[in-house]
């Protein structure tokens, strides 16, 4: 490591700033916190695959409001069509043209509640806008704001009524993570009184304009050739695998090593080190492969998915 790329190992002071605002509304949720954090700032998009009530939409609140960006939500359900989401024209009787009017996706945080209760039709009208940040409409190309984040929710003991997300669809999602129950201490002030609306109070740390600038500081985060061999060598571990009919794609690849910057940056360092790709390859991962048991007609769990990365990540040595 040269002395140009070492840095102390204290958080940015915008980054700490961020950081300690929404840990404020979701406490004593730190990993999951960081996480959302890593999409954030890597230009991801975030998958909270959890029970209700454990605090989804209140984490993609408490993320706008710190960033000072525009929330909307979509509850999404099987009778949602695509323009319910990305606008539609509207014709003018007055100037006899038609107008476009933009959906709810123009916007810098969208969630997308029970994205899985959608049809594929409109579960597919979001993948170019996760993935190029624009949207074509009756023949026009519109850019999304800047920054621009999907956080979807989908609870994944309820399958009445559901539309699973395919792996192309699941593919334009950075990270997957859970949230769970509160702490028993958190759990029991909000049983005294507390106020269970945290995310109303968090105050805006950062301008949209100033996340921009530190996405791009990003780019600039170090990543040695053995760090990234040693990503590669885990990417083809899961292709290889013999509990995996599908292993993580290149997208994945580049998802881990983009991750990887963002927590370094996140964590106060110029560098990644092999903790970074080893502490984001499940919830990177995970949510990309393919169970071998599904071609026995079985439904394998997300914990099985997790379990065949993490066993995947202890077998590929660590560079020294």
């Amino acid at each position: 490591m040269t002395a140009a790329t070492a840095v102390v190992n204290e958080p940015l002071p915008d980054l700490q700033k961020l950081r300690d605002a929404v840990e404020a509304a979701l406490e004593g949720k730190g990993e999951a916190v960081e996480l959302s954090l890593v999409a954030l700032l890597a230009r991801g998009h975030l998958l909270i695959e959890d029970v209700p009530g454990v605090g989804k939409t209140t984490l993609a609140r408490a993320l706008a409001r710190a960033v000072g960006g525009e929330l909307r939500r979509v509850q999404f359900t099987s009778d949602l069509l695509p323009s319910d989401v990305l606008g539609v024209s509207v014709y003018n009787q007055r100037s006899g043209e038609f107008v476009l009017r933009q959906g709810p996706v123009f916007t810098n945080i969208l969630l997308a509640d029970e994205i899985n209760r959608a049809s594929p039709r409109t579960q597919s009208a979001l993948l170019e806008a996760m993935n190029e940040g624009q949207v074509s409409l009756d023949g026009q190309t519109l850019p999304l704001p800047d920054p621009f984040l999907v956080i979807a929710t989908q609870n994944p003991q309820d399958f009445a009524g559901t539309f699973p997300l395919p792996e192309s669809q699941l593919d334009r999602f950075l990270v997957r993570i859970r949230i769970g129950y509160p702490p028993p201490q958190v759990e029991m002030r909000l049983l005294q009184g507390g106020s269970p609306d945290t995310a109303r109070d968090v105050p805006a740390v950062l301008s949209p304009a100033t996340l921009v600038s530190l996405q791009r500081q990003v780019d600039r985060v170090a990543i040695d050739t053995a760090l990234v061999t040693y990503l590669q060598a885990i990417v083809l571990a899961t292709r290889a695998a013999p509990t995996l009919a599908l292993g993580a794609s290149t997208r994945g690849a580049i998802s881990l090593a983009r991750a990887a910057k963002a927590r370094a940056l996140l964590r106060g360092r110029g560098y990644c080190i092999a903790d970074d790709i080893h502490e984001l390859a499940v919830p990177v991962l995970a949510h990309r492969v393919r169970l071998a048991s599904y071609a026995d007609g079985f439904i394998p769990s997300r914990d099985e998915a997790e379990a065949a990365i993490r066993d995947i990540v202890a077998r590929v040595p660590v560079p020294l």
